[in-house]
């Protein structure tokens, strides 16, 4: 059984992804099942936030490392960057986040750069090249952004840079 801090994370992530974003905290604590006095035992409209931003990073982060002990970080962070059909809302609640903090309503967990700065690590690690390792990075931060103003890279596409790139594909991780 999931604890009310859990449920009211999972109701705020709802509410965020259909874009009610921030999300109203009367709105967390009805979709939670808990009274608002029990929302705000757990959290204020700041550290709602922080947390589901620190949630979200952990998520990340548990699929990053994973792929960097395989050596396939690179190509995760790339198919990473572009959101399944069924994952698009999700990467505009990221933005919609993202919004806030531009406009000072949020200030990102110090965990988001300790993230920033492992992955950037993992990713040069991987490729023996720090400038190579920006380039690759950057390229997933163009794919997630054309993916929200557009139509997201093709599968096909995503490949076909990892090629470009140097990198391994799905068909070659595939063989035997």
């Amino acid at each position: 059984m999931s604890t009310a801090r859990e449920r009211i994370l999972d109701a705020a992530e709802e509410l965020i992804t259909a874009g009610h974003v921030p999300p109203a905290l009367d709105a967390v604590a009805s979709a939670a099942g808990v009274s608002k006095g029990g929302l705000l035992y757990h959290f204020d409209k700041q550290s709602l936030l922080r947390a589901l931003v620190t949630r979200a990073v952990h998520r990340f982060d548990e699929r990053l490392t994973a792929a960097a002990a395989h050596g396939e970080m690179a190509g995760a962070w790339l198919r990473l960057s572009v959101p399944e059909p069924d994952q698009r809302t999700v990467y505009r609640a990221i933005m919609s986040m993202m919004r806030l903090t531009t406009s000072g309503e949020l200030d990102l967990p110090a965990e988001v750069a300790d993230a920033e700065q492992r992955w950037q690590q993992m990713l040069t690690a991987e490729l023996g090249d720090p400038v190579r390792a920006r380039l690759v990075r950057l390229v997933g931060d163009g794919l997630f952004l054309a993916a929200l103003t557009g139509p997201p890279a093709t599968s096909a596409e995503v490949e076909q840079l990892l090629r470009h790139l140097g990198l391994s594909t799905t068909a070659e991780r595939e063989r035997p």
